[in-house]
Parts: structure tokens; C-alpha cells; sequence
């Protein structure tokens, strides 16, 4: 029979979660932007196995979002938004943890946690990549002297500029 947790996160948890996504921003500074994705990548196979918890490894598994938005070139993800995103994967790319991954039954627990805190930082760009995606999987109807990439690329400046409008005042984790 499945049991349901919940725990809250006091203000000094999350300023101290905070400052560990700062201080892995930091430190992936220098590093090329495929190393980034390709480590975040490689937590999104390992945390999904069996022996994850399902909660970890359901809150994990939409970091894969935000790497598939980084190396799909036809949503064209550029500039500043391009860098939120690589910023907002730098923690899961950093080899240290704030608990060790190899840690059997916690180990993601961390990465669970701020995955959850990521996905809500990004949803702006979530939802307008997710959009993006609906609108290219759906049959396009053919519009009178408008072609396929035309289209994509008028509704992808349109999600982009809808991105930033919501994403205006958000705080930042």
C-alpha cells in the first residue's frame, strides 16, 4: 500500500540548497555546455532504476526537459535563456552532492529535491518548449503560402517572447 510523505522546507533549507546551486553554478563556469548536458544526461540513466524511489526518480526524470530544450536546434534556444537553462542543470553535472548519490535508498534525494526546485524556476520554459514540441508533433494545416519551417519558427518566437513575459519578476532559486 503506497504512503504519502510530505515535509516542508524552511527558509534556511532553502537558502542552503540555494547556495549549493550557486556555488555548482559557479564551478561549471568554465566547462563547455555538451559536458553539462551530458552529465545531467548521465544522472537521469543512473536515477532510473528500480532501486530509485519512484517520487525521486519521477521528480528527476523531468530535468530531462531542459537537456532535450538545449540540443533541439529547431526551438533554437539562444542567448540568456540558453544560459538560465545550462545554469539551472549545473548542479546535477557537479560530481559532489549535498547527499552522495551512491547512498542506497537517499542518494538522489538531493537531486530529487532540486529538480523539483529547477522545474519550477524553469516552468516558464518548460511549458513553452512542451508547446513547441505539441505544436511540431501536430499535423500543421496547411496555410496558404506559409511552409512547415515558417510556421515553427513564427510559433517559436512567439513562445520564447511568451517565455520571458511570465518569467518577468520570478524569483530565482
Amino acid at each position: 500500500m503506497p504512503m504519502r510523505i510530505t515535509f516542508e522546507l524552511s527558509d534556511r533549507d532553502l537558502s542552503y540548497l540555494r547556495k549549493r546551486m550557486a556555488e555548482a553554478r559557479a564551478a561549471s563556469a568554465g566547462r563547455d555546455e555538451a559536458e553539462i548536458a551530458a552529465e545531467a544526461r548521465r544522472l537521469l540513466v543512473q536515477a532510473d532504476v528500480d532501486s530509485t524511489p519512484v517520487f525521486m526518480r519521477d521528480r528527476i526524470r523531468r530535468l530531462g526537459t531542459l537537456v532535450d530544450m538545449l540540443g533541439d536546434e529547431q526551438f533554437g534556444l539562444a542567448g540568456s535563456d540558453r544560459k538560465r537553462i545550462l545554469q539551472a542543470l549545473a548542479y546535477f553535472a557537479e560530481p559532489l552532492d549535498v547527499i552522495p548519490d551512491s547512498v542506497p535508498g537517499l542518494g538522489f534525494l538531493d537531486d530529487a529535491i532540486l529538480a523539483e526546485l529547477v522545474v519550477r524556476e524553469t516552468r516558464h520554459e518548460i511549458d513553452a518548449y512542451e508547446d513547441f514540441c505539441h505544436y511540431r508533433q501536430a499535423e500543421l494545416k496547411k496555410h496558404k503560402g506559409v511552409s512547415r519551417d515558417d510556421y515553427l519558427k513564427a510559433r517559436r518566437k512567439q513562445l520564447h517572447g511568451r517565455m520571458r513575459r511570465r518569467r518577468s519578476g520570478q524569483r530565482r532559486l
